[in-house]
């Protein structure tokens, strides 16, 4: 059976009867966790969101606004309940984590102090990082793999591509009541399937993301491309050697909500570029300004998922005896000028030229 099909054949199905009717704590109404809450919130009204500065003073003055890419006019206004403190909901059974990797240890440890280890978790953070991190804290953690491209315009307004799917799943494949009752309150609002495969599924995910820091170091969306093909080159082969590297590792393919299959991302590499650029073409405009650029770009932060999502794909480049001459050039690139308070987007030719260095050495 297919990953797909497998997929398929842990859906939860509608008529499953909810025993409970358990409160949910959004913590993060960020881009993912106010686009899955915002989706949810009409249909489920145990809901609860958490953030603080303007995302919090937007969702309580305004509440949560979603579109649909190029419907902006036809955008939907939910009216959400808020809190300011975990001990507003002191009986909370599912806490949503909605924050990125870089953050969770302090908030996992403010959960923690708050609602000890009671509620189980659903962490909906990029990467594995999260594997390495909640356990520490928490004995009940569902992970989820988020399969949509979404964007904020300003707190509380989030536009996306299409809504879902969300995958969810654990190591062991434990916790399976709790996943079938968290996946048929999601379901409500967006479409969540449960995999009996959660890494192949985070690496999978993993091996797309690559394609952020690329996109942030050339300043996709934010100007032209001095050379296209160059770009084309550099963006197929980073995601072709990340599936090659995972694949050595042991992880297989994992086809998530129509992102690029192995298959695909293979020809990419490997075909004449002018005969995949019209395919390449369509799939790049598909891309959507990516967390990663917003954080680097647009809020000149230090802190971004380079290393949980790049870093990882090179130390298990290590693992399995894999030069990863793209990953690697890009991850050190990306690494020494997002530490810059100043960061200016690169030409994509300086950043050919960096891996064209590391694979001469």
């Amino acid at each position: 059976m297919s990953p797909g099909n497998i997929l398929a054949a842990f859906r939860p199905r509608s008529e499953v009867v909810m025993e409970a009717n358990p409160k949910i704590v959004f913590f993060g109404a960020g881009v993912i966790g106010g686009s899955v809450g915002g989706w949810i919130a009409p249909h489920y009204d145990n809901l609860y969101f958490l953030d603080q500065g303007e995302v919090a003073r937007a969702l309580r003055e305004k509440g949560i606004t979603l579109y649909l890419e190029g419907g902006k006019e036809r955008s939907e206004t939910v009216k959400v309940k808020t809190i300011s403190d975990l001990g507003e909901v002191p009986d909370a059974e599912v806490v949503v984590l909605g924050v990125k990797n870089y953050s969770l240890e302090p908030v996992a440890r403010l959960i923690k102090e708050r609602l000890g280890d009671r509620p189980v978790i659903v962490s909906m953070a990029n990467g594995a990082e999260n594997q390495r991190v909640l356990p520490r804290y928490f004995s009940k953690v569902i992970y989820c793999v988020v399969s949509y491209n979404a964007w904020m315009d300003e707190p509380g307004v989030i536009g996306y591509q299409k809504k879902g799917p969300l995958v969810l799943g654990t190591p062991d494949n434990g916790l399976a009541a709790e996943m079938a009752t968290v996946a048929g309150i999601f379901n409500r609002g967006v479409e969540t399937v449960i995999t009996p495969h959660l890494q192949d599924a985070v690496n999978c995910k993993i091996v797309i993301n690559l394609t952020n820091s690329l996109t942030t170091l050339v300043g996709y969306k934010f100007q032209p491309l001095s050379d296209p093909m160059l770009f084309q080159k550099l963006l197929t082969r980073l995601t072709y050697e990340g599936m090659a590297i995972i694949r050595a590792a042991g992880f297989h393919e994992c086809k998530l909500g129509g992102m690029p299959s192995w298959t695909l991302l293979y020809l990419a590499a490997k075909l004449p570029a002018i005969v995949m650029k019209p395919l390449f073409d369509r799939n790049v405009k598909k891309m959507v300004i990516s967390s990663m650029a917003q954080d680097v770009i647009l809020r000149h932060g230090a802190q971004t998922e380079l290393d949980s999502i790049n870093g990882y794909i090179v130390g298990l480049a290590d693992q399995v005896g894999h030069q990863a001459p793209y990953n690697r050039a890009i991850y050190e690139l990306a690494k020494r000028e997002f530490s810059k308070p100043d960061f200016k987007p690169l030409d994509v030719r300086e950043v050919w030229r960096a891996v064209a260095e590391r694979m001469a050495s």
